[in-house]
């Protein structure tokens, strides 16, 4: 795992870098496990844009990933790494021993052949899925889930761990990446470790093609546009907007506040994440 610098033979390749994929052990993902992925341009059922910037890139097959994990005292074995288009994390392809394969979020240090397991009494190993009440304090852990059964739905992003601070009644403290820290139910599941693949944001695009390859149209800024394209456009040459920085819709672009002040799960949210850093975990 490591980035790869190009030789500045040309402009768009001084500055742009890749990842080396050292990791990556097949090529080829498991054909039982793809499904076709429709690309939306960025429109709704309607036709309109609802999405900006979204359109073009790469053909892709979305792989089916097991969030939930509940296949539990059935050992799998650990038989690839494998890339993933549609995420920046690394996925890892699971033979269980009655045949059955799937695919995993691949946490840092996972190699081929390693044995993982989920359940109530697993071990607290790399790549064991178990209750949040089963954890010892103190690990790092990974796609965890917000209610019972649904799947997991916090840190999957490549690089990312959350830290089981605390158990109190029946929640856990758990400090997320970006320094909330936020109680979840101990009965939900959470995996072991920390994702691979950290490298990722040390990656530099280095010209714009790339981003078209990744489906990502160019921003045009709010200023330059007309009054009835942004709340920002319009004025007689150049302007410098006239109010706080905002999107099309007037949504507060830095620091504006957006989350309901009645919404049902800030009872949850023990502790606020700190606008423009991120947590020490």
């Amino acid at each position: 795992m490591g980035i790869v610098y190009y030789k500045p033979v040309t402009a768009g390749r001084r500055f742009a870098s890749v990842s080396d994929f050292s990791e990556i052990t097949r090529n080829k993902p498991e054909k039982s496990l793809l499904m076709p992925l429709k690309k939306t341009g960025g429109r709704n059922s309607e036709g309109k844009i609802t999405a900006e910037h979204i359109g073009g890139g790469c053909r892709r097959h979305y792989r089916i990933i097991d969030f939930k994990r509940r296949k539990d005292d059935v050992p799998a074995k650990v038989a690839s790494i494998e890339y993933d288009p549609n995420r920046s994390a690394r996925i890892a392809l699971l033979h269980y021993a009655d045949g059955e394969k799937r695919y995993i979020l691949a946490p840092e240090t996972l190699q081929v052949g390693r044995i993982v397991l989920s359940g109530e009494k697993v071990e607290p190993e790399i790549g064991n899925c178990m209750p949040l009440k089963n954890i010892p304090l103190g690990f790092e852990i990974h796609n965890i889930e917000l209610r019972v059964g649904q799947g997991g739905q916090l840190v999957r992003s490549a690089g990312n761990s959350a830290k089981l601070m605390a158990k109190e009644a029946n929640y856990a403290h758990i400090v997320l990446p970006s320094g909330e820290v936020r109680k979840v139910f101990y009965g939900c599941r959470a995996t072991i470790g920390k994702l691979g693949n950290s490298d990722h944001n040390n990656v530099r695009i280095g010209k714009a093609g790339r981003n078209r390859w990744k489906g990502i149209r160019p921003h045009v800024r709010g200023v330059a546009q007309n009054p009835v394209s942004h709340p920002l456009g319009g004025g007689e040459g150049r302007s410098g907007g006239g109010r706080h920085p905002c999107s099309r819709t007037g949504l507060l672009a830095k620091g504006g506040k957006t989350r309901k002040k009645k919404a049902l799960s800030n009872k949850f949210i023990m502790r606020r994440r700190k606008i423009g850093t991120r947590g020490n975990l």
